[in-house]
């Protein structure tokens, strides 16, 4: 099937979240530490394993449930304490080369949408960088109030640019929440290998997504060959 389409995950490709996560592992961190339960290094990476090992839905809420032992009133008070500081933690960067990739292909007539789990606030940032525009799709979880890996958020994209899944290509940064919901609807997937879920894997050769990147020169290559093949 002819490629018509491209959507897009925020977090990762679009947005590198650098700061962000680093925000988050120390709001996590000072939270626990303030409960009376400070955390070493050795134990928040085996957290952050076992959450993208797992394939956990929130990270962030199975991160503290494993440094808190399963204890679900230390869990609770952690994750009310670390929500509380979400407004801390609203950045964007930008990743270098996204503009000019969109605008690429944007020209040759693709339509592009997004596919995230994000605040629809975060459309306005997207056109405070400029980039907003290339979108034909502008809606993400918080318009809609679907969350991957809900395949109806990738349906909904779809319908809204008027192209069949079969037609397009997912670019996300997690199997879990990209690569499977977007392969059940015979979607072209591309892995772009970043942050948190960098090195998470596909639990069998159904959940192998069709290109495997690590920066937007390997992401514009890989949409190329999907596009030609």
């Amino acid at each position: 099937m002819p490629i018509r389409g491209v959507l897009f995950d925020v977090g990762g490709p679009l947005d590198t979240e650098v700061t962000r996560e680093r925000l988050i592992d120390e709001h996590i961190r000072a939270a626990f530490a303030a409960a009376g339960h400070p955390i070493d290094d050795a134990a928040f990476a085996d957290a952050v394993r076992w959450a993208v090992d797992s394939f956990a839905p929130d990270a962030y809420q199975a991160i503290i449930w494993r440094l808190a032992g399963q204890d679900v009133d230390l869990s609770e008070h952690v994750y009310r304490a670390f929500a509380a500081r979400a407004h801390e933690r609203q950045i964007f960067e930008l990743r270098e080369g996204i503009p000019e990739l969109l605008d690429h292909l944007h020209t040759r007539g693709l339509h592009l949408g997004l596919a995230a789990n994000q605040q629809h606030s975060i459309i306005a940032r997207l056109d405070a960088c400029g980039i907003g525009r290339y979108f034909h799709h502008r809606e993400v979880s918080g318009t809609h109030g679907l969350r991957k890996p809900d395949v109806r958020l990738f349906l909904r994209a779809c319908d809204d640019l008027g192209i069949r899944p079969a037609n397009c290509i997912m670019v996300g940064d997690r199997i879990d929440n990209d690569v499977v919901p977007a392969k059940r609807l015979d979607m072209r997937t591309v892995l772009f290998r970043t942050g948190r879920h960098r090195a998470q894997q596909p639990r069998s050769w159904e959940e192998r997504p069709d290109a495997e990147v690590h920066d937007v020169a390997g992401l514009a290559r890989a949409i190329h060959l999907l596009m030609e093949s």
